[in-house]
């Protein structure tokens, strides 16, 4: 079966040593309007965060910008989308654990339903954020069903990754009220949030680069 491919969307990675050093994070968009006794009327424009980054700060040697001159110039500055890797949020569990099959549930088998969106919440009880999750890393799900993990070449209750749609694909549909968790790797889709890369030249080896902007983008 063909690879899927997402127009403007090219599935190579940022350079991880570059986005290691990267700055940023999620960001809401709140609008706040105060009435004449002081209290704060609160509207979110948006129900989810957006994540910025600025990868300046992983840009350290000379190799290191001509590794960013090159990806920038692959990816035509804003004009196509690709993989980040957040290492301040990249699993499906705290970043000190080790992923589990049991991390985050998916939802309930109903006997029919084969295909379940990659989630990751963040927070307990009816305040809590649920977080969809895109572009898995495949070799790191583990899935349980029941509790019990699964293993995806087993002939019954199978199991593959869509990783484009974000989606745990299950060769035979869950029974009716089977308990499905998945333990997963992720990256971020993200594009340059600037058409222009401005690098100050101090010597052959020397540069100074105060801003790499990243945003996140939807896939579809």
């Amino acid at each position: 079966m063909p690879e899927a491919t997402l127009e403007g969307f090219d599935d190579v990675a940022f350079p991880l040593a570059l986005a290691r050093g990267s700055q940023g994070g999620p960001e809401f968009s709140t609008a706040i309007v105060e009435t004449a006794s002081g209290r704060e009327q609160r509207n979110q424009n948006r129900a989810a965060a957006r994540l910025r980054f600025n990868a300046a700060r992983g840009v350290r040697s000379a190799p290191d910008r001509d590794l960013l001159l090159d990806f920038f110039y692959a990816r035509r500055g804003r004009a196509r989308a690709f993989p980040l890797r957040d290492w301040a949020d990249y699993k499906s569990c705290p970043a000190a654990q080790a992923v589990q099959p049991t991390d985050q549930l998916l939802g309930h088998g109903d006997g029919v339903r084969r295909r379940f969106p990659l989630v990751k919440r963040y927070g307990v009880g009816a305040g809590s954020y649920l977080r969809r999750i895109t572009l898995p890393l495949a070799d790191s799900l583990r899935v349980a069903l029941d509790g019990v993990e699964v293993d995806g070449a087993e002939v019954t209750g199978g199991w593959s990754v869509d990783r484009l749609a974000a989606e745990l694909v299950f060769d035979s549909a869950p029974a009716e009220g089977a308990e499905l968790r998945a333990g997963f790797l992720f990256d971020v889709p993200v594009r340059f949030d600037s058409d222009r890369l401005d690098i100050a030249w101090l010597a052959p080896g020397g540069h100074e680069i105060a801003e790499v902007p990243l945003v996140e983008v939807i896939l579809s």
